[in-house]
């Protein structure tokens, strides 16, 4: 159920942000920066962790801990192909590029909020 919640909340607010973007006119021709890709990578990413949460449960003793450690982890590594975008994709920008980072932390931000901090606080 949370998560569901956390793909939920993860692409409503990716999509928010693509659509401020849009307003901003900032890199137009940028496919990765358009609804489509972005609600579905959003998806996936938290719907990723969610599975990555649910199976350290399973296994791991301390498994929140250990959940928030894997989730930095995976996070920084998946900066690394936004930044490969400025050199491969001709549309892309520096502060598009940044955009497109900032939404893999509201990502990472969001699973860890729906699936270990707000279970706590229950």
């Amino acid at each position: 159920m949370r998560g569901g919640l956390a793909v939920v909340i993860a692409v409503l607010a990716n999509v928010v942000l693509v659509l401020g973007v849009d307003a901003l006119g900032i890199a137009p021709a940028f496919r990765a920066l358009t609804i489509p890709p972005v609600a579905f990578l959003s998806a996936l990413g938290a719907g990723g962790a969610t599975v990555v949460y649910w199976l350290l449960g399973r296994f791991v003793s301390d498994a929140d801990r250990t959940f928030v450690r894997v989730a930095v982890g995976v996070l920084l590594l998946s900066l690394v192909p936004d930044l490969a975008l400025l050199a491969i994709d001709p549309a892309a920008t520096l502060l598009a590029v940044i955009v497109l980072m900032a939404m893999h932390v509201v990502v990472a931000a969001v699973s860890l909020w729906v699936l270990v901090y707000w279970r706590a606080e229950q």
